[in-house]
């Protein structure tokens, strides 16, 4: 199973994101477990997901994310396009590659 974990102010405004993307997981038939927080809550989970991602209104939390992930958890940001649009499949796949990736 793939943890992927949505980062932003609150974690509410990325809880709508997340629906579209177990959405998409069931239609992909992609094993994954997703859910959001806010940063401060997603820096002490780091440990237990596969990838962070962080909303586009969080990224200049970046750097500081990252240096919690130690190079051990991908974290990126999501495209603000893909988030502006909730395009649940898109972010889901990019998920899915940076956890391939190992970036």
């Amino acid at each position: 199973m793939k943890k992927i974990l949505l980062a932003c102010n609150a974690g509410m405004s990325t809880s709508m994101l997340v629906q579209k993307m177990r959405a998409a997981a069931k239609e992909m038939n992609v094993d994954a477990e997703i859910n959001a927080l806010s940063i401060t809550e997603a820096n002490d989970r780091i440990a237990d997901v596969d990838v962070v991602l962080l909303g586009p209104q969080v990224k200049f939390q970046l750097d500081a994310v990252r240096k919690v992930a130690a190079g051990r958890t991908p974290v990126d940001v999501i495209n603000m396009r893909d988030y502006g649009t909730m395009n649940g499949k898109k972010v889901l796949q990019y998920a899915l590659d940076l956890i391939e990736k190992g970036e």
